[in-house]
């Protein structure tokens, strides 16, 4: 349980509010020693199934399916500083825009200092850009655990540069000889990016290995999520815009987030939730337990 006093940092003006995730409080605003989840609609780079954007208020509307308290990290969200600040704005089709915002709303913050963390809800890959380059500013030697079915390395796809195809080349343009990336679940991509990969030594080609990988991390590294719910097999989550047969499941998953419990995990994404591609709104309710656990592991 924190023991820390949360401290308002900033008010945020523009958010569209929103129904709060279960057990956390509802604000527009920014504390110190608080977790914040914040929601990013957008799919305007989607080059399969489309309706990414409506995930934020999936997952949030599936959580009162849950409970409070995971029994997998023996942890409970109504012990911790955590914070459903509603939707950034929305432009279907003008990803720049919203993105701004979000750079805009954390240029002044110093995540670290004020022990500030925001886990975003997409949307689609592409929204991962502004969080992910955010960290990138607030911690050198960042850590970036990449999870998902797909490579992302294209440098720009149909045309667009920041495409949800484009995620991770468009992070490596920030990279430095201090940050790593750590690659697993990836079952689909061109050639030349798979030889990238294993070249690079960013692809952990098994969940023992993943496992190991991490840690063997410093305990006091930062580690950032970037988590394209495609990882998980089609099987268990149909709901997604480009699935890929031969995922991993919730078991796998949560032996990864276990690690990351024990570690300085300080921020996450989770995109490419399509909440109407499965009529049972199965998926959604997955995608809203793995964010819970994930909230949980970022709190310790």
């Amino acid at each position: 349980m924190t023991n820390k006093e949360p401290r308002l940092i900033k008010e945020v003006e523009g958010l569209e509010p929103q129904k709060p995730f279960i057990g956390t409080q509802y604000a527009e605003a920014i504390f110190s020693h608080s977790t914040h989840i914040i929601g990013f609609c957008f799919d305007g780079t989607t080059s399969f199934r489309p309706g990414a954007r409506f995930a934020p208020s999936a997952i949030r509307e599936a959580s009162y399916g849950l409970e409070d308290y995971s029994p997998y990290l023996d942890k409970d969200t109504q012990d911790y500083n955590i914070i459903t600040m509603g939707d950034l704005p929305t432009y279907p089709s003008k990803w720049h825009l919203t993105n701004e915002f979000f750079m805009e709303m954390t240029k002044d913050l110093d995540l670290k200092k004020d022990e500030i963390k925001f886990v975003t809800l997409g949307g689609e890959h592409s929204i991962s850009y502004g969080p992910i380059v955010t960290y990138m500013k607030n911690y050198p030697d960042l850590v970036l655990l990449h999870l998902d079915a797909h490579t992302d390395l294209r440098d720009g796809y149909l045309e667009e540069k920041y495409s949800h195809a484009s995620i991770i080349r468009r992070v490596l343009d920030h990279f430095t000889p201090k940050n790593r990336l750590i690659q697993y679940g990836i079952r689909s991509g061109p050639r030349q990016e798979f030889n990238w990969m294993k070249e690079n030594k960013t692809l952990a080609t098994s969940l023992k290995e993943c496992c190991e990988w991490l840690e063997g991390i410093d305990d006091s590294r930062p580690i950032y999520l970037t988590l394209d719910l495609d990882f998980f097999d089609p099987g268990f989550f149909p709901g997604t815009g480009t699935p890929e047969a031969g995922g991993e499941d919730f078991h796998g998953f949560m032996k990864i987030l276990k690690i990351l419990n024990k570690k300085n995990f300080v921020g996450a994404d989770i995109v490419e939730l399509a909440p109407m591609l499965d009529a049972t709104n199965n998926s959604s309710c997955f995608a809203s337990k793995v964010t819970r656990e994930i909230i949980l592991a970022m709190n310790n």
